[in-house]
């Protein structure tokens, strides 16, 4: 008599296990997308998006206003990561979030530790790739579209932009609910990461480039006569090396960056040094 009443004592409570469904997380990932920077603080920085983008996972999770207010409590501590490859932790903490509503022992200060833990390694890789390679590769697209005309430019860099971040906000809050507490280590233990900054470096190394010798077009009338015989400078650039002006310009801009030499500085420099080249008769 005593084991079936055991026994219906752990079927009654396997039934009152509450899981997440797949529409709970897709209004979390939207939200996350849409207001994870939107209230931006001083005190808090994101807390606030993030705390929105669970509320749909404590709703359904959590049926009792105590444990609710705890939880939306919970989240509203410091955070701040980049909001695409970030979209890792707030999926994680909806997989933490389901375990600790049916049972296991998993503290506030343990989900708040993983955040923590997490939100810096990944911003160094979300805005390396995001705003250091793959923003910047597809604007020089953009407007090398837009330098030669065409109205499609913006519209490209729209579209192919929007379709990245909705693609990785996607693919890394689900992954970070499938893997758990797990996923990051996962993700950071292979060579995946490596791979796309490397490839993304080489193609954005290679776009620079060819944008910089396609649109710095920097050219010199300077003549330098000798007897009989005339020099002219550019054609003689254009022989060795085409596009040599811009390219030593670029250079000296990146050289200037890499010695903390101030942008503001930088551009006062450089055109002052125009109005000078250009009453010389150099440029």
């Amino acid at each position: 008599m005593m084991d079936n009443q055991m026994i219906n004592q752990e079927t009654a409570e396997q039934k009152t296990e509450i899981h997440l469904r797949k529409k709970d997380l897709m209004k979390s990932w939207i939200i996350w997308e849409l207001t994870s920077e939107m209230c931006l603080n001083y005190e808090r920085l994101m807390a606030l998006g993030f705390c929105h983008a669970m509320t749909p996972i404590i709703k359904r999770l959590y049926s009792n206003k105590e444990e609710r207010a705890e939880a939306l409590t919970r989240h509203m501590a410091f955070f701040n990561t980049e909001n695409n490859w970030g979209a890792l932790i707030p999926g994680m903490v909806a997989s933490l979030e389901e375990e600790k509503a049916n049972g296991v022992d998993i503290s506030s200060d343990m989900i708040n530790g993983i955040k923590t833990g997490l939100m810096g390694p990944i911003a160094g890789i979300g805005d390396t790739i995001t705003q250091g390679l793959v923003k910047t590769i597809l604007l020089a697209i953009g407007i090398g579209m837009a330098q030669k005309g065409s109205v499609a430019g913006p519209l490209v860099f729209f579209l192919l932009y929007t379709a990245y971040i909705l693609a990785t906000g996607y693919f890394t809050y689900f992954q970070g609910y499938k893997f758990g507490k797990n996923a990051f280590s996962k993700i950071k233990d292979s060579s995946i990461m490596r791979r796309i900054t490397d490839c993304m470096c080489i193609i954005g190394l290679t776009v620079a480039g060819s944008l910089v010798a396609s649109t710095l077009a920097i050219q010199t009338p300077f003549v330098l006569k000798m007897g009989g015989t005339a020099v002219k400078f550019q054609e003689l650039f254009d022989q060795i090396l085409p596009g040599f002006l811009g390219v030593a310009v670029t250079a000296l801009v990146f050289f200037g960056l890499k010695k903390n030499v101030s942008v503001i500085k930088i551009m006062i420099t450089m055109t002052i040094a125009g109005i000078i080249l250009v009453a010389l008769g150099l440029l």
